[in-house]
């Protein structure tokens, strides 16, 4: 059984844990470091690259309604504007004029003071500046000439390039609303107080999908209603009567029935609903998935519902249509009668009108442009609402690393307790596959057959080789590095002891440290079956 650890303690051992192995690193240690940055070790960049391979084989290769994109970190600057990153992208900042100390102003309660760091989790009670926006993009300058004119910005986020890209997207890759667009990708902020290992940090890798849908007033045309939500779980196979409400719903289980199958089950999670005073203005529901880190239940997802409100912005922004035209849409609007199609149309009229008006159009202006899309509405054309979960993989790292960790005591035949430290991560994900040992070193038909084991098992999967002391300690290393299989090739596999078990090795199982004898012939199989 798992021995109980402190909070705060744990967190300590997972950190350290993290660097003696070859996971995480501080980003620039040999000169003192700097905050916000890390760096991935052998074991993290395998982690990561699993993490982020399950990710994209679910969102797009095992899906027909999604596309894969790539784009670039740097965007013209206008992209920014349009979003509003510019104008509203910042936290509240103050300084404390006693310890120099520089805080987030909604965060002051949960900072520990630089004077004092190991006494407190509070700011000491110095005087403190008003509060100040601070912009959190990474400004830079494109070109030769460093002025005005060639000011650029690191991307906040991944999820404009998307939006810029959608009619590209939409065109090149034959797709149809309802359809998504996934991308992995580097995004940077420059966080106030970065901290919490890389749980907020400056540098940040993002997984997101925004998957775009048609307006509830082209569904309920096309179908004659819109379908709503009958109560909490998976809504099933989407149907093409599906508003935005039953899209949201069957996100937000997608993405809890992809961390249970990564090994964060739904338990682990918490299921935050938005209230409507914390909602984005162009958002009509968020739900937030929690975890419960060592220092606190935080973030790892939002699935959120973000209306019309990106594609508008970059359509009005940039003169470039991003309406979609449905030919079902055209038609079946043809058919309704006079008394449907004059309120589906001031419905769609209303929200647009809205929505121009949020973003500071004239009242006459924003009244004309409403009129003229309820009139496209009616043609067939519309522009899609979108449906964004997004995921931090830093985040999703810490978080699968923290629950995995455990400390059981265990007792060997000798009688000698000591603590085993593994980490239980999912053989799915995990950084090495499995380990093969040759039980001694010195004996040549040893190393050969656990050489060919590795050879043989290489192409298909991480696999470690490890012939550095005992056998008992080779296993120690691997359960605290998370592999979830090793195998010993020992005197019985060259048929010493029983010639039945020529050609056989000792198979051991990490979390119930179980051990049985295999063919080698039937390792692959094996192995794979729990792997995958």
């Amino acid at each position: 059984m798992s021995q109980k650890i402190a909070e705060s303690s744990l967190m300590e051992r997972i950190v350290s844990l993290c660097k003696r192995r070859g996971f995480i690193f501080q980003s620039s240690e040999i000169y003192g470091g700097i905050n916000g940055f890390w760096d991935y070790g052998p074991l993290g960049a395998e982690l990561k690259r699993n993490v982020k391979e399950a990710w994209w084989r679910e969102m797009t290769r095992l899906r027909d309604d999604v596309a894969g994109l790539d784009a670039s970190i740097i965007m013209h600057p206008a992209i920014w504007r349009a979003s509003g990153h510019v104008d509203t992208f910042s936290d509240p900042m103050i300084d404390c004029k006693t310890c120099k100390g520089r805080f987030r102003a909604d965060q002051i309660d949960e900072i520990a003071c630089p004077q004092k760091p190991s006494k407190s989790v509070v700011t000491c009670g110095g005087e403190k500046t008003q509060p100040r926006a601070f912009n959190l993009m990474f400004e830079t300058n494109v070109g030769p000439v460093k002025d005005e004119a060639s000011t650029a910005y690191l991307r906040p986020e991944t999820a404009q390039a998307i939006f810029a890209q959608f009619k590209n997207v939409l065109e090149t890759s034959r797709q149809k609303v309802p359809f998504g667009i996934a991308q992995i990708g580097k995004a940077f902020r420059n966080e106030v107080t970065p901290r919490n290992f890389t749980f907020r940090s400056r540098e940040f890798e993002q997984m997101e999908l925004e998957y775009f849908i048609p307006p509830d007033e082209a569904i309920e045309a096309i179908a004659g209603s819109v379908a709503k939500p009958t109560g909490p779980g998976h809504p099933g196979t989407p149907r093409p009567d599906w508003g935005w409400q039953l899209w949201h719903q069957y996100w937000v289980e997608e993405r809890i029935a992809f961390y249970g199958r990564i090994g964060l089950p739904r338990e682990s999670l918490v299921e935050y609903w938005q209230k409507p005073e914390e909602l984005a203005h162009y958002a009509r529901a968020t739900v937030d998935l929690l975890f419960k880190f060592p220092f606190g239940t935080q973030e790892l997802e939002g699935i959120a519902a973000r209306s019309d409100f990106d594609l508008s912005q970059h359509a009005r922004r940039s003169g470039k249509p991003m309406a979609v035209f449905d030919e079902a849409l055209r038609n079946a609007w043809a058919l309704l009668d006079d008394r449907t199609r004059e309120r589906l149309a001031a419905s769609y009229r209303n929200h647009r009108l809205a929505h121009y008006s949020r973003s500071g159009v004239a009242i006459g202006e924003a009244t004309a442009l409403a009129e003229a899309d309820a009139d496209n509405l009616a043609k067939g054309q519309y522009i899609p609402h979108v449906i964004e979960p997004s995921a931090g993989v830093d985040r999703l790292l810490l978080a699968l690393i923290c629950h995995a960790y455990a400390e059981e005591g265990v007792t060997d035949e000798k009688g000698k307790t000591e603590t085993r430290i593994l980490l239980r991560l999912h053989p799915r994900i995990a950084p090495i596959k499995v380990a093969v040992f040759p039980l001694l070193r010195n004996r040549p038909e040893l190393v050969a057959k656990a050489v060919e084991i590795r050879e043989m098992l290489r192409p298909h999967m991480t696999v470690a080789y490890d012939d550095s002391g005992a056998i008992g300690r080779r296993y120690r290393r691997q359960d605290e590095i998370g592999t979830p299989f090793c195998i010993t090739a020992d005197f019985s596999t060259l048929g010493e002891n029983d010639p039945s078990d020529k050609d056989t090795v000792t198979l051991r199982e990490r979390d119930s440290m179980h051990q049985q004898r295999i063919k080698i012939s039937d390792l692959l199989p094996f192995i794979l079956t729990r792997i995958n």
